[in-house]
């Protein structure tokens, strides 16, 4: 029995999110995701101005006058959501934690490819795999998505990538649209984003939260990683501290970056302290760009 709130919630997010795919993203989507190829759709006599490539010469000799063959774009496309919920996403001092953040994301792409008759699929994550739904269609399978990223509460605490990606490649076997939503507070991970990255159209959608980035002048401070358990207290008033924090935060963030780049991975990267939506947009009207 899912809770009424859990179903309240559902009910929120696909009203909050409806606005934005309906007048914003359902378009630019069909724009921007392809399908995987042509298919055959039916033979039509020629009309001057056709392509005589596409002569079906068969047919033109049993019938004794020039026939074509008209092909459609196979539009059907698998979207993958694979998502972190590692511990780590827990934590956010914004109006949303970060793991919230994922889901309302996560949902806003389920609706809008579902809007676009398309089949959507979930792979949630720690160190272990978690949970998969496969890909399905329509209303009822999309608000099943959903629920799952708002109830699912994981029964490990680490983050690994490596295995979330090497599942994917392994249990999606044809090309998708993967959207990565995760802190990426990993390593050693390189090898598999760079197959998946091959194998599919992927797009990390990078999580962070203000404080994981900038201390402020608190004083005495307790931090701990919501992973591993370990903890330390740090001086906050100290200048030294500060700017040790948010220069070991700069690093992580350009190595990130710099792996994703390398890897050919498309990036939309969102805060808790801001919406999502103008990065998703952003993300949108870049790809848009590229496919003209």
């Amino acid at each position: 029995m899912i809770p009424r709130e859990i179903l309240r919630q559902v009910r929120r997010i696909e009203i909050r999110t409806n606005r934005m795919v309906n007048e914003t993203l359902a378009g630019r989507y069909h724009s921007v995701f392809r399908g995987q190829g042509m298919e055959f759709s039916e033979v039509r006599e020629y009309q001057p101005g056709d392509d005589t490539r596409a002569i079906d010469w068969n047919v033109t000799s049993r019938m004794g006058h020039p026939y074509i063959k008209k092909y459609v774009e196979e539009r059907e496309l698998t979207v993958i959501l694979a998502v972190d919920c590692s511990a780590s996403d827990r934590f956010g001092t914004a109006s949303q934690t970060k793991g919230e953040m994922a889901a309302e994301i996560a949902a806003l792409i389920a609706f809008t490819a579902i809007k676009n008759n398309d089949r959507v699929g979930l792979l949630m994550f720690t160190d272990q795999i978690e949970l998969y739904v496969p890909p399905g269609k329509g209303v009822e399978h999309v608000l099943r998505v959903v629920r799952e990223l708002l109830i699912f509460r994981p029964k490990h605490l680490g983050t690994s990538l490596a295995l979330g990606l090497d599942k994917l490649n392994k249990m999606v076997r044809k090309r998708a649209v993967v959207f990565l939503v995760s802190d990426f507070q990993d390593q050693g991970y390189e090898r598999q984003l760079r197959l998946a990255a091959h194998r599919h159209d992927l797009i990390a959608v990078t999580l962070s939260d203000l404080r994981e980035e900038a201390l402020p002048a608190l004083g005495l401070l307790r931090l701990e990683d919501a992973e591993t358990g370990r903890s330390m207290v740090v001086d906050t008033s100290r200048r030294s501290v500060r700017s040790a924090f948010a220069r070991a935060a700069r690093v992580r963030r350009e190595t990130r970056d710099s792996l994703l780049k390398r890897a050919g991975v498309d990036v939309v990267h969102v805060r808790t302290d801001h919406s999502y939506q103008r990065p998703l947009l952003q993300f949108f009207r870049r790809r848009q760009r590229r496919c003209r």
